[in-house]
């Protein structure tokens, strides 16, 4: 049996972790435990390095027979967040998340020790959890009980290569863009509601980072 710790930006994150993927890992022999940044009772958000720090740190210390991962936004990381700065100047989204992604690790390192760190994967998703609904408009716009949306949802995603490029813009991220089509839009409710309605294997298939997240994750080795 294989244990990971997944520390989540949000309670959007920590729903899709249950409801969506969960039962995936667990017919895998690998269980999930997804937890909200910052103290119990935390909403989550405010995704300072400090206190992400403390959340790694205790999940890799306090439990040794487990890995510990992330789950959350580029947009959602403040601008002296690790890499963050040096990843504004890359173009391929690709490369933006890998310099995010290599200078938290990095400054995890230095405050653990590499050995430690050998228990963590860190990730960040381009560039927002909303571009995943984009992976099939048909099942976004049932999912969200609004087949009127079809024609705008379609021209958005027409817009991308893949639905982890929209967009490189606050106004115009993928969360935003649904607010504006759908003011009802509701990141915990929705957010699952369309996952299911999409099927992970669908969004894997649409997505290259996150199945690449998710192949790291299903290749880990026993402890």
């Amino acid at each position: 049996m294989i244990r990971i710790h997944i520390i989540c930006e949000g309670q959007t994150e920590e729903s899709f972790i249950n409801e969506v993927l969960a039962d995936y890992f667990i017919a895998r022999n690998i269980y999930l435990t997804p937890s909200l940044i910052g103290r119990p009772g935390h909403k989550g958000g405010n995704f300072r390095f400090e206190r992400l720090f403390q959340d790694v740190r205790g999940r890799l210390l306090g439990d040794k027979s487990a890995y510990c991962t992330t789950l959350f936004d580029f947009y959602g990381l403040p601008e002296d967040f690790p890499g963050k700065e040096d990843a504004s100047y890359c173009v391929d989204f690709k490369v933006k998340a890998e310099t995010v992604e290599n200078a938290l690790k990095s400054e995890l390192q230095n405050k653990l020790g590499s050995e430690v760190l050998q228990r963590f994967i860190p990730y960040v998703q381009m560039y927002e959890f909303e571009g995943l609904l984009f992976s099939d408009v048909n099942a976004l716009a049932n999912g969200l009980s609004q087949p009127q949306l079809l024609s705008a949802l379609q021209a958005i995603r027409d817009s991308f290569v893949c639905p982890e490029v929209i967009n490189n813009s606050r106004e115009t991220a993928p969360s935003k863009r649904l607010l504006k089509l759908f003011t009802a839009y509701d990141k915990p409710l929705h957010g699952s509601l369309v996952a299911l309605e999409i099927g992970l294997s669908t969004i894997r298939a649409q997505c290259p980072r996150f199945n690449q997240w998710l192949t790291q994750l299903e290749q880990l080795p026993a402890l």
